[in-house]
């Protein structure tokens, strides 16, 4: 246990160079006392780690020392190659590079350790888009993500659900998600998100940008999608739910919804059961998605998204009979 923390120490010094000792207790989930034996062993052992005093002090290696890779573990070494992402790779611009690195990699592991790397490699692969669904091939994503590797700004077009917009961009990073990619952008002091298959023009600008110290793109990206689903799910609904409709529901629904909504313990004679869920911001948007489940719910409460379920569904009917009608072929003349 003790050697394999020494060397997470060492290879979290050789990738971040000054790192503090509470940093290194969080990363190795130890005390900071226990870091302090550790780093000592490790300068026992000829192992090139100084400390550098002060508030913005931290332990660092000596420049230039390297830790080799032969110190990995098989579950790292196969987790290094599940990283091996294809397609977005390639939509990058970066195949070529992520397969030469993989190879070196491969080169630098133990032996007794290539055969499941490569094992993890055929039996395990990536669909990054949902079903019925096709990944996007933005036409400037290469070019954002050269901006974004280089600190450079960028004069983008916008195509947004109201208008086309300018707007000079500090790219901060990008997001795949459900195969399309996302920009995460400071713009005006506070950081956007934009699809980038809709930007409809890309200019490179001969101007590097500081990146915010404190920005995180993991930690931005969960807090956005976060707030953008409560803010389209804002109000609730009371509904009841067959036994076929709640298998429905649980395919059917929205992951926020379906990890909010609350169902009655008990269930009716037919086996119908109660719920509150959060619906969308509007009467019309909640009907739409409520609708998926067909006659398999019904809903209570609200009144006024009831009032609406009751007119889409009637308005539905008539359509449908009239078409009926319509299609009935007339009778001969005699």
């Amino acid at each position: 246990m003790r050697a394999s923390r020494l060397f997470s120490i060492l290879t979290t010094l050789q990738a971040r160079g000054l790192v503090t000792a509470p940093e290194l207790a969080e990363a190795c989930e130890v005390s900071v006392r226990t870091i302090y034996r550790d780093i000592d062993a490790l300068a026992a052992a000829g192992v090139p780690v100084y400390a550098d005093r002060g508030a913005e002090g931290g332990y660092r290696l000596l420049d230039g020392y390297r830790v080799r890779l032969n110190g990995l573990s098989q579950g790292e070494a196969e987790a290094l190659f599940m990283a091996g992402l294809p397609g977005p790779a390639a939509a990058l611009g970066l195949d070529a590079a992520m397969m030469a690195a993989q190879t070196k990699l491969m080169a630098a592991l133990p032996e007794s350790l290539r055969p499941n790397a490569n094992r993890m490699q055929q039996r395990f692969h990536l669909d990054a888009p949902g079903w019925f669904g096709a990944s996007e091939e933005p036409k400037h994503l290469r070019a954002i993500a050269a901006a974004v590797l280089r600190d450079g700004l960028i004069e983008i077009r916008y195509r947004s659900w109201k208008a086309e917009k300018r707007r000079r961009v500090a790219p901060l990073g990008l997001v795949l998600k459900g195969g399309n990619w996302y920009l995460a952008g400071l713009v005006d002091g506070s950081v956007r998100t934009y699809r980038v298959a809709r930007v409809l023009d890309c200019t490179a600008l001969d101007e590097a940008f500081a990146r915010p110290a404190d920005f995180d793109l993991a930690t931005y990206w969960r807090a956005s999608i976060e707030r953008l689903e409560a803010e389209l799910h804002p109000n609730e609904a009371t509904v009841r739910l067959s036994p076929f409709g709640l298998k429905l529901f649980d395919v059917l629904a929205h992951p926020y919804v379906r990890a909010r909504m609350q169902l009655a313990e008990t269930a009716d004679a037919d086996g119908w059961r109660i719920a509150t869920m959060p619906v969308g911001k509007t009467v019309w948007h909640a009907a739409t998605e409520l609708l998926r489940l067909g006659a398999e719910a019904e809903v209570l409460a609200p009144a006024e998204l009831r009032e609406k379920m009751t007119e889409m569904t009637g308005a539905m009917a008539a359509r449908y009979a009239d078409a009926q009608q319509r299609q009935v072929p007339k009778a001969r003349r005699a």
